[in-house]
């Protein structure tokens, strides 16, 4: 499949539009990984952007991030590991001072809790160190298979992906799966890519979400990989209007 990168579909084409359905596993495969290649190309920097220096505070900082902004996250932890940067230490906090310091990011009395019992939990079931298992990190409070995927991919080297609401979306738009759950999503990601590919995979995707294709109004006359798009159109394809839209994650 050759791809031209400033190539731009005109209005109305969707290439890809009424193919998506009866395409060949091979032909999908092929087809994503050509435009993971193009959101590389797009996205070199993409990474997690989460702040952490160790898999416990990569832990501490997904569970903050439900509901909230890796930016907004990124401010309360500085202050949340300069006070307790350990586990033994976090499991002692007292509520209310752990309640004042994630209080920016929403939901605080429900994630003050969970960071209590999680801390609390590495100390006695996991001799204060974070798990390395799928298994294992899915048992701590507050921690669903998503932020164990992310733990795992970005602080430990194991491969996993990270089905949030962003990769959700932009996996289905593109055409590499017509899940919506994201166990689903996924398990059929997963199929289209090798495992060490998945974790740049993700934030490759997740990345593109931020910035272009955002749930509503979606950039795709600046989209790196509007010609193999089958939901190409459903935001402005005005290159101008398109380049408006292109935004930073905000805090």
């Amino acid at each position: 499949m050759v791809v031209t990168g400033s190539k731009r579909p005109g209005r109305g084409c969707h290439h890809y539009s009424g193919r998506v359905a009866q395409e060949s596993r091979k032909a999908r495969i092929q087809r994503a990984r050509v435009m993971n290649l193009l959101l590389a190309q797009c996205y070199p920097g993409a990474r997690a952007e989460l702040d952490f220096t160790n898999p416990f505070e990569l832990l501490v900082a997904t569970v903050l991030s439900a509901q909230s902004t890796d930016k907004r996250v990124n401010q309360v932890t500085k202050e949340l590991f300069r006070r307790w940067p350990t586990p033994e230490t976090l499991s002692t906090a007292e509520r209310g001072d752990l309640e004042d310091v994630v209080h920016p990011t929403g939901f605080f009395r429900a994630k003050t809790d969970s960071l209590l019992r999680l801390s609390a939990d590495l100390v006695d079931r996991f001799d204060s160190q974070v798990p390395q298992t799928l298994g294992e990190l899915v048992t701590l409070p507050g921690v669903g298979r998503k932020t164990a995927n992310v733990v795992l991919g970005n602080a430990m080297g194991v491969p996993g992906l990270t089905p949030d609401t962003h990769f959700i979306r932009v996996t289905g738009r593109m055409g590499w799966t017509e899940a919506t759950k994201p166990d689903d999503v996924e398990r059929d990601v997963a199929l289209l890519f090798e495992p060490d590919d998945w974790v740049q995979v993700s934030h490759n995707v997740i990345w593109h979400g931020r910035r272009r294709c955002h749930a509503r109004n979606p950039a795709c006359g600046a989209c790196p990989v509007a010609e193999l798009c089958p939901s190409y159109g459903e935001g402005p394809i005005d290159p101008t209007r398109a380049q408006k839209l292109i935004r930073e994650p905000r805090g």
